[in-house]
């Protein structure tokens, strides 16, 4: 089975920062946006494999993430 989970992808000062907001305490970091993504993949099927190893619920999918665009003052 397939599920989608939202990420956040934050930039900081020297590295990039991503979490999933439906899974408290999923999150990881990496040196660039993709070596992040691979990180967040692996981090969600640890995060569901350890939730399924002491029979806690695996929360479904319920956040979304998009994208407002707005005109800034000059």
């Amino acid at each position: 089975m397939n599920v989608k989970y939202a990420v956040i992808f934050e930039r900081c000062p020297s590295n990039w920062a991503a979490y999933v907001p439906d899974l408290p305490g999923c999150m990881t970091t990496g040196r660039t946006l993709d070596e992040t993504k691979l990180n967040i993949r692996e981090a969600i099927q640890g995060h569901l494999a350890t939730l399924r190893q002491f029979g806690d619920p695996v929360p479904e999918p319920s956040s979304l993430a998009g994208e407002v665009e707005i005109t800034t003052a000059a």
